[in-house]
């Protein structure tokens, strides 16, 4: 099984969407499916904390060591009020949607999405990946929604981001917002967050089998969805289907 992590999570480094995003159409098309898996990552990652921290009142001591109590906040506090370029407190869901607005990308379909929490209007494969990432995250055992969060976000993203940030430096398109927004994810992920996420999954995991294979099969289901997504954003983006923005 982690040889078919190892191969989905190639699969998705070198995915043919990012060298797509050579023009402003392009990258507002991406930012507008890409939202989508901005936002359900706080629902993991909220799950992931409810499980191995203490949220609720009254308060009782985890089960789990201190030490991955302590990662599981570090990587809340980075995610839901890091700093922009400015310096200022913001959430990485809101520094993209600035991004957005920077790029003139369409923030309609998240925003409505928000007000209902309905996906029955979103495009059939974003449908999927956040039906899918919520479901994870509201009936997932703690070691699959620990998998899907490592393997299919923070060990993924730096490489993922990498990537397109080598193709927009190459595009000379102004999008500074959006440039920072990966450039953090990068820097956060690569160095602090991932290792975090690898060693809160590998304490959940310890000695149980059971949980090992579950925590597999997550984690290869996390980037299964994923690269639909990413197919389906490229389809979109060379004009093979209806752009997100025009979905009621």
């Amino acid at each position: 099984m982690k040889q078919i992590i190892n191969d989905h999570h190639l699969s998705l480094v070198r995915h043919p969407v990012y060298r797509e995003l050579t023009n402003l159409s392009a990258i507002q098309t991406f930012m507008e499916c890409h939202i989508f898996a901005v936002w359900d990552f706080m629902s993991l990652l909220k799950a992931l904390q409810n499980k191995v921290t203490c949220t609720n009142v009254p308060w009782r001591p985890s089960k789990y060591s201190a030490d991955v109590v302590r990662m599981i906040n570090e990587i809340v506090l980075g995610e839901e009020s890091d700093v922009d370029q400015n310096g200022k407190p913001s959430s990485h869901f809101h520094l993209y949607i600035r991004a957005m607005e920077e790029v003139g990308a369409n923030t309609d379909a998240i925003f409505h999405f928000l007000e209902t929490l309905n996906t029955s209007s979103l495009p059939l494969e974003v449908k999927a990946f956040v039906e899918h990432n919520l479901d994870t995250a509201q009936n997932g055992r703690v070691e699959e929604i620990a998998a899907s969060f490592f393997h299919g976000r923070e060990k993924l993203l730096p490489d993922v981001f990498q990537a397109i940030l080598y193709t927009l430096d190459k595009s000379g398109i102004h999008c500074p917002t959006l440039k920072y927004y990966f450039e953090r994810h990068i820097e956060v992920d690569g160095e602090s967050h991932g290792p975090l996420a690898e060693k809160c999954l590998q304490e959940i995991c310890s000695g149980d089998e059971a949980k090992n294979l579950r925590a597999h099969y997550a984690g290869i289901q996390a980037l299964r969805y994923r690269e639909r997504l990413w197919d389906a954003t490229l389809e979109t983006i060379r004009g093979q289907k209806t752009r997100l923005v025009s979905v009621q």
